[in-house]
């Protein structure tokens, strides 16, 4: 399969990208060539920019597309545009964060999808999901029938830059006390970027259509054993307190950067979306404790130069993780108030 990866040198473009080269595929990358120029010698490269520079795509065909990097739907709508007479199958990378409604367990793909409120390209917390949403449209408008939209959950893994799950990973083998958020039950869906890309090719070479949302695992997953399977692949001497909910709230701990993985109660079906069609097309997952190794591996190779923040609009994205003597301060907090009959 000749293959057009636009992105793919960042999180799961990278991966995809060398999925398909080590399936044999002929793979091409459009970037901008600033991020991680050196990768893929083997894999031809195209350098552009989908806002405004798509002459190196004209003349050229390729029997699918992954597009990694859209949010904008003009522009998003551009690249599709160019390349409506030019491949077979489109992919769009969207995010679950399309969905109006994410409050409650079990969403859907026919779920309804949140608007803007006022036309924009600037690219927020509020208008992210709504962004994405018009970009799958416009998408679509170019190559009705030909196109996967996919709306990944949380991607993990090496290389993620958002260092979300990595906190965890690090955390927990410092050992000793780790804060732990929440309700130990509450259920985490995430994916290894390795396993969202496999699943991504093999939707490629088959021309898979519509809308489908990705992340995983297979099977319900609570907090409680995300945490004690890091314990167990990377430090067994951890002891986790598990922090009631309202005590994070009343100290202002930010739910999901603080304490990544972590929502109120309230939030929780961002963790629980369905995946019924993307495990009916073959999406499989690869042991937790893999991915934890893995991880943590990925980090102690970079030592003292972590990745930079990932930045998506004009804002960088707030730290994340609870500093080592905020964590000890709200151990401390919680331990001198937590309500009688629950362990502090």
């Amino acid at each position: 399969m000749k293959l057009l990866v636009l992105g793919g040198t960042l999180f799961l473009g990278r991966h995809v990208v060398e999925h398909a080269l080590e399936r044999g595929h002929a793979v091409t990358l459009l970037t901008r060539g600033r991020t991680n120029p050196e990768l893929f010698p083997e894999a031809e490269r195209l350098i552009g920019d989908r806002d405004g520079d798509l002459a190196a795509l004209r003349g050229r065909t390729w029997d699918a597309v992954i597009d990694t990097c859209g949010y904008v739907p003009r522009i998003a709508g551009a690249s599709a545009a160019a390349l409506k007479d030019a491949v077979g199958h489109y992919t769009f990378i969207s995010s679950i964060s399309v969905y109006a409604e994410l409050n409650a367990p079990g969403v859907t793909e026919e779920a309804p999808v949140s608007v803007l409120a006022e036309p924009t390209e600037e690219i927020g917390p509020d208008s992210y999901g709504p962004l994405k949403a018009l970009c799958e449209a416009a998408v679509e408008a170019q190559m009705p029938g030909r196109v996967l939209n996919v709306r990944p959950g949380l991607l993990v893994g090496p290389h993620d830059p958002s260092g979300r799950f990595t906190y965890w990973v690090r955390r927990v083998a410092v050992g000793g006390d780790v804060l732990a958020p929440g309700n130990p039950a509450a259920p985490v869906q995430v994916i290894d970027a390795r396993d969202a890309a496999a699943w991504l090719v093999r939707c490629a070479e088959t021309q898979v259509t519509g809308v489908i949302n990705m992340t995983g695992p297979g099977a319900p997953m609570p907090m409680n054993a995300v945490l004690d399977a890091c314990r167990r692949t990377l430090q067994p001497g951890a002891r986790f307190t598990w922090v009631g909910e309202e005590f994070l709230l009343e100290y202002k701990v930010a739910p999901w950067t603080e304490l990544p993985l972590w929502l109120p109660t309230a939030e929780g079906g961002v963790m629980s979306v369905a995946i019924d069609r993307a495990l009916a097309t073959g999406l499989a997952f690869r042991p937790l404790a893999d991915t934890i190794r893995d991880t943590f591996d990925w980090q102690a190779q970079l030592g003292a130069n972590p990745p930079p923040a990932l930045s998506i609009g004009a804002k960088p994205r707030p730290q994340i993780g609870l500093a080592p003597e905020r964590e000890q301060e709200l151990l401390r907090a919680w331990r001198a108030h937590a309500p009688a009959g629950q362990p502090a």
